[in-house]
């Protein structure tokens, strides 16, 4: 019998958000204005640490709407890390900036501090640090350059809700925080995201761009352009039940990457990121390295035989300054990520969602051992075959 399928994620929905969806419905209140909207930012400005939160329709447009309300504009440059997905540095394009790529740290992953100020101009105006695949970046140390070159920070969490920085919540320890609740996320609505900060004057401006720039005091009168990047009361009604599953989604989601930690802590050639000290993590999508002389083959090899056996995967991102809209400006900047372009290379994302069984993930763990065995025996015969003909006499001619 052909075994099932295994997803690299699924969102875990349950009959709380079912029904808290339909009283959505029944209200007739589903676009931008409700009670579970005016729940949901409530809740998750407090259990993000920060005085305001507001939804938005996705991660990306929390971005871009963080950015143009802390002015950016054309000329001005931007420090982000290239190992990440598009929308970071696609945010900072939306507003005519320019994103200066930034390697990472090889232990976090995220950006590393120490590369940062080399790449200060006077054009700069912010650091977008990402806690890459829900660890933290070092935030300190980029929060005390922020202050010494008068630069803002937006700290990108679509990937780590609720992770913690020396004690601290991921989201509330820059300028502004942004998260994503895309069907992938923790916390998912289907599309959806949010903006924490905990300064007034900003939170206002935020919110007045992302209702079209109308005046909450003034119905049809626009002072400034904006934006249309509401969430809806029926995506906030999901993540009220999200909200209140929360430790249950997360501990279930911690369980799945201590056990894939565990299995492949002995399999050659499989690298797998720690945390560190200071940092307690969030389980988005568990990722490891594969390094294809120790492992016995590529990562992308690796990747096409699992899904031969039904098991998804996904390889991590390719590097933006590799990607066709970014990479004539960053050659001009003579830009070198020896680590971002390693970790683009080896890195796999492996199925992670509180579905998951750990049968299924004793499974796939099998599968890696498996793979990697078949190909290093491969590669054993193969060269011993060269040597054996390599030592056999030449017959006279």
């Amino acid at each position: 019998m052909k075994p099932s399928f295994i997803p690299v994620s699924m969102p875990d929905l349950s009959d709380l958000e079912t029904r808290f969806a339909a009283e959505a419905v029944a209200s007739t209140w589903i676009s931008s204005s409700g009670a579970f909207l005016d729940r949901f930012e409530s809740e998750f400005a407090e259990a993000s640490a920060c005085r305001f939160a507001l939804g938005t329709s996705s991660g990306t447009t929390a971005l871009h709407l963080a950015l143009a309300a802390l002015g950016l504009g054309q000329g001005d440059e931007v420090i982000v890390p290239s190992m990440t997905y598009i929308a970071t540095a696609n945010a900072v394009r939306y507003c005519g900036a320019e994103p200066v790529f930034v390697d990472i740290d090889p232990a976090t992953w995220c950006l590393d501090p120490t590369a940062i100020e080399a790449a200060i101009t006077a054009k700069t105006k912010g650091i977008i640090p990402v806690h890459l695949l829900g660890h933290p970046a070092d935030i300190d140390p980029i929060m005390k350059l922020a202050v010494t070159h008068g630069l803002w920070v937006v700290e990108d969490a679509a990937e780590a809700t609720f992770a913690r920085y020396k004690g601290r919540l991921c989201g509330s320890l820059g300028t502004v925080g942004t998260f994503s609740f895309f069907g992938n996320k923790i916390l998912t609505s289907g599309e959806g995201g949010a903006v924490t900060c905990s300064d007034e004057s900003l939170c206002h401006r935020m919110a007045l761009l992302r209702g079209q720039g109308m005046d909450p005091q003034k119905r049809y009168h626009f002072p400034i352009i904006g934006f249309n990047y509401r969430m809806t009361n029926v995506a906030a009604a999901i993540l009220c039940g999200q909200m209140e599953r929360r430790e249950a989604i997360i501990a279930r989601r911690n369980a799945i990457l201590r056990l894939y930690a565990e299995e492949l802590a002995d399999v050659p050639g499989v690298a797998i990121r720690d945390d560190a000290l200071w940092a307690e993590s969030a389980p988005w999508l568990f990722s490891c390295l594969i390094d294809p002389v120790t492992f016995g083959c590529r990562r992308d090899d690796l990747a096409t035989e699992l899904s031969a056996r039904g098991i998804d995967s996904r390889p991590m991102f390719i590097p933006i300054h590799r990607l066709p809209p970014y990479r004539q400006s960053a050659r001009k900047r003579r830009t070198v990520l020896p680590v971002t372009d390693r970790l683009g290379a080896l890195g796999i994302m492996l199925p992670t969602y509180p579905q998951l069984s750990d049968a299924e993930v004793l499974r796939i763990c099998s599968s890696i051992r498996e793979i990697g065995r078949a190909h290093l025996g491969r590669r054993v015969a193969a060269q011993l075959h060269r040597f054996t003909q390599a030592g056999e006499p030449r017959k006279a001619a």
